[in-house]
């Protein structure tokens, strides 16, 4: 299994939203090194929920219930789109300045290339974010 963090304005997409509709397309991707990491994707992988923009914070867990295929909203065809589900809600959300303040993360993708939607995590940082969200790992 892999792990990632997957970024969404929660004004457009949020944690409810996706917990209201069971599941959804992750789509709207469009920067390269973001498609490659959902191309990398696999069932059952797991990401980290993360509300940008607004309340900058990991707040769930999503799996991966569809691998890469092309995105509905890309009417040229050229970009692709994984579907998610939820998980679970984590304890206490995790803010950007908690992990930018944990040395453990300082190597964290998201922290080196704050600008890039999905991202991967390596397994220590996924484990170290639900720990400081207050989950067992």
């Amino acid at each position: 299994m892999r792990y990632w963090l997957m970024k969404s304005e929660p004004d457009c997409f949020s944690w409810d939203d996706l917990v209201r509709q069971g599941k959804a397309e992750w789509d709207g991707v469009r920067n390269h090194a973001a498609q490659l990491n959902m191309k990398a994707m696999a069932l059952g992988d797991r990401a980290l929920f993360y509300h940008s923009n607004i309340g900058l914070e990991a707040v769930g867990i999503i799996e991966i219930v569809r691998t890469a295929a092309p995105d509905s909203t890309d009417e040229t065809g050229r970009w692709m789109a994984v579907e998610v589900a939820p998980v679970k809600k984590l304890a206490s959300p995790v803010s950007l300045k908690a992990i930018k303040a944990d040395p453990a993360l300082a190597n964290m993708a998201m922290v080196r290339q704050s600008r890039l939607s999905v991202s991967p995590v390596t397994e220590p940082e996924y484990a170290r974010i639900l720990e400081m969200a207050g989950e067992s790992v």
